[in-house]
C-alpha cells in the first residue's frame, strides 16, 4: 500500500486483539497470500481484497454452510459488480455466468468454461489448502489454478444463494492489468488441467469449435499431449477442410467418430455468447453427460 492502510490497520489492532498486522517487503499477491495462509490459524479461511465491500452477514453464512457440510472445501456467495455505472458488459455477463453456478455438480460441471468463484468472495478449509500446497506459481490466474487442484482431488464446492460481495469493477484489477490473467493463459491452464484430470488417458478427443476459441486451446492440448482426432464446426466453410493437419467435420458426422472412438471425450470450445447452450442441447441430444463425457471450454 502507499497511503495510510497500514497506520489504520495498527489502529485497528490497538483495539481488537483478533486483528493482526503483517508487513512483509512488496513481492506480489502470490506472497501475501501464502504469508497470510502461514500465518492463520483457524480451520476455515476467508479470502478479502481491500477494496472491494464484504456484506456484514456474510462470514455468519459461509460458517454456516462449512459447518453444515463437513465434505465442502470452498463456499462462495453471489457476488454483485460496483459501482454500478462503470460495470462493463463483459463483466456483467460474467457475473451472471458465475451466479448462476450455486451447486457442487453446476460448479464442477462448468469449471473449465471460466473461473467459478470470484477469489474475494470465498471462504475454504485450510486443511483443504495444506492439502492441495496453498497457492502456486503457474504463469496463470492463482484463483483458477487453486480451483483445478482442488477439483481434480475430489473437493466440493458450495455457494450460499445470497449476494454477500461486492465486487468493484476498475481499470487496475489485477484481471485487468495482470498478463497471467490473459484469455491465453486461461486457456493454459484449462489445456494442464484437462489432460491431467477428465482428458488423463484417455485415447481422443474432439474439439467443437475451428474458430479462434478452439484453434486456440488445440494448441495448448497438443502441448500437453492430448490425442486430438478432429474438429467439429458448424461454418460450411470450415467443414471439409483441415486444422493441425485434422478434418473439421459436420455435427451430423459427430455420431460415427463417437463410434470409431467410443472412448472419446469432446470439448465445446466455442466463444460466441449463446453458443455453449446449442451445443450442450445437441450434445445431450446424443446421449452425452455434461461433465463426464464432453465439457464446456470458452
Amino acid at each position: 500500500s502507499d497511503d495510510l492502510t497500514h497506520s489504520i490497520l495498527c489502529e485497528w489492532a490497538n483495539r481488537d486483539r483478533r486483528v493482526r498486522v503483517i508487513n512483509q517487503p512488496h513481492r506480489g499477491i502470490l506472497s501475501a497470500l501464502n504469508s497470510g495462509l502461514q500465518a492463520c490459524k483457524s480451520p476455515y479461511i476467508a479470502r478479502m481484497d481491500a477494496d472491494d465491500h464484504s456484506l456484514p452477514e456474510r462470514f455468519e453464512h459461509q460458517v454456516a454452510n462449512l459447518d453444515k457440510h463437513p465434505d465442502t472445501a470452498v463456499v462462495g456467495c453471489l457476488v454483485r459488480g460496483f459501482p454500478p455505472q462503470k460495470v462493463r458488459e463483459g463483466f456483467q455477463i460474467y457475473l451472471s455466468w458465475l451466479n448462476s453456478l450455486v451447486s457442487d455438480a453446476d460448479i464442477r460441471r462448468q469449471i473449465f468454461v471460466e473461473s467459478p468463484f470470484a477469489h474475494p468472495s470465498v471462504m475454504m478449509r485450510k486443511d483443504w489448502l495444506d492439502r492441495v500446497g496453498g497457492y502456486r506459481e503457474m504463469g496463470w490466474p492463482e484463483d483458477y489454478d487453486l480451483w483445478l487442484r482442488l477439483y481434480l482431488v475430489g473437493a466440493r464446492f458450495l455457494k450460499v444463494e445470497k449476494f454477500l460481495l461486492e465486487w468493484r469493477e476498475s481499470p487496475e484489477r489485477l484481471t485487468r492489468s495482470d498478463r497471467r490473467y490473459s484469455v491465453e493463459n486461461f486457456l493454459r491452464a484449462k489445456a494442464h488441467y484437462l489432460t491431467k484430470g477428465p482428458l488423463f488417458n484417455c485415447d481422443s478427443v474432439i474439439v467443437w469449435g475451428a474458430g479462434m476459441t478452439g484453434r486456440r486451446l488445440s494448441k495448448h492440448l497438443i502441448r500437453e499431449g492430448a490425442s486430438l482426432v478432429a474438429f467439429v464446426d458448424v461454418d460450411p466453410k470450415k467443414i471439409g477442410r483441415t486444422l493441425r493437419m485434422l478434418p473439421i467435420i459436420d455435427p451430423k458426422n459427430l455420431p460415427n467418430y463417437l463410434q470409431r472412438y467410443p472412448k472419446t471425450k469432446v470439448l465445446a470450445a466455442v466463444g460466441a455468447r449463446g453458443a455453449r447452450q446449442l451445443i450442450r442441447q445437441q450434445l445431450n441430444s446424443m446421449g452425452l453427460q455434461e461433465g463426464k463425457d464432453w465439457w464446456g471450454v470458452a
